[in-house]
């Protein structure tokens, strides 16, 4: 019984480490296209950037958790993957349209700034994934 039970371990691990290299990826990418340096910001106790960040990142997730649950293979997820990421940055860029200087104003450690590109990223994800049926 415990043998059955493990049966999907090896797919688990394979799905498992693909998603933290997604992760770990996208963190890379989106921090290295938006105008301000979350980390820093982050290591520094600014709130704003790390409520946006964390958002964007569950933006992130949600579509990954849905290419993970209805993709053929890996590479398909990490396909999927990508276009999550793409679509991610995609919304950065849009949200900094009606909110001048986003960037600045998240450094500075404007919540609303960071509330509206983070909820912003997080409804783009929710959107992405529910599109991604197969």
């Amino acid at each position: 019984m415990i043998l059955q039970s493990l049966a999907g371990l090896p797919a688990f691990l394979v799905y498992f480490c693909t998603a933290i290299v997604a992760v770990v990826a996208y963190l890379f990418v989106y921090t290295r296209v938006t105008a301000h340096n979350e980390f820093d910001l982050i290591r520094a106790n600014e709130p704003a950037a790390a409520i946006a960040l964390g958002l964007s990142l569950l933006g992130f997730v949600l579509p990954l958790v849905s290419a993970i649950a209805h993709s053929a293979n890996v590479w398909d997820c990490l396909i999927w993957a990508a276009i999550a990421l793409i679509v991610q940055i995609i919304v950065y860029y849009l949200v900094r349209i009606p909110v001048p200087k986003l960037s600045a104003r998240i450094a500075a450690g404007e919540l609303a700034a960071a509330i509206w590109l983070g909820l912003s990223s997080l409804a783009a994800g929710a959107i992405n994934a529910a599109c991604m049926i197969y």
